[in-house]
């Protein structure tokens, strides 16, 4: 869970790394050597685009009953016994949808597994709406979603698209790769 620690005085927070996704892998950004203060080191301005990461691609611990034949359970194993009230397990279910065919309404299971996975930013203050726009492409054997989220104010303060891919039946090697 999010946690929100105040600093005192002119004590320099600590910002977590930015992550990024390249479609395939998660990993670490890091500022170009040009970079006036940091060069070189890790990028900590994308707090919320990194948090969007973590829980839309972290794979989030399931109930047995949600498993099919031969799937064995993913995610934080301490998401099955050690939660603190009113916390969620971290990451979203859309690996579920892995060995699945893309079937009529699955729109409507992408679109919940992304707003479970995000309602922690919600639940925090992080940001007050999420919106979440799911596009199915048949022959193209994909899904794709937007997510944007909203600021206090009213703006827009993230807007990305993402897709889930379905080519791993065509034979390819890393099938969510870009």
């Amino acid at each position: 869970m999010l946690k929100i620690i105040p600093i005192e005085g002119d004590e320099d927070p600590y910002r977590a790394p930015d992550l990024g996704w390249d479609g395939e892998v998660g990993y670490f950004v890091i500022n170009p050597l040009t970079h006036a203060d940091a060069p070189g080191d890790f990028r900590a301005e994308q707090g919320l685009a990194t948090q969007v990461l973590i829980y839309l691609m972290t794979d989030r611990r399931v109930d047995p009953s949600e498993l099919r034949d031969g799937d064995e359970n993913r995610g934080w194993v301490g998401d099955s016994f050690d939660m603190a009230a009113g916390e969620q397990p971290l990451g979203s279910r859309l690996w579920l949808l892995r060995r699945s065919a893309i079937y009529d309404g699955i729109e409507v299971k992408v679109e919940a597994y992304v707003r479970e996975a995000l309602q922690p930013l919600l639940d925090v203050g992080a940001v007050v709406r999420i919106d979440v726009t799911v596009e199915v492409d048949r022959p193209g054997n994909r899904v794709s979603y937007e997510v944007s989220l909203y600021g206090r104010d009213g703006r827009r303060v993230y807007d990305n698209q993402f897709e889930l891919l379905w080519r791993q039946i065509d034979g390819v090697d890393h099938p969510l790769a870009g």
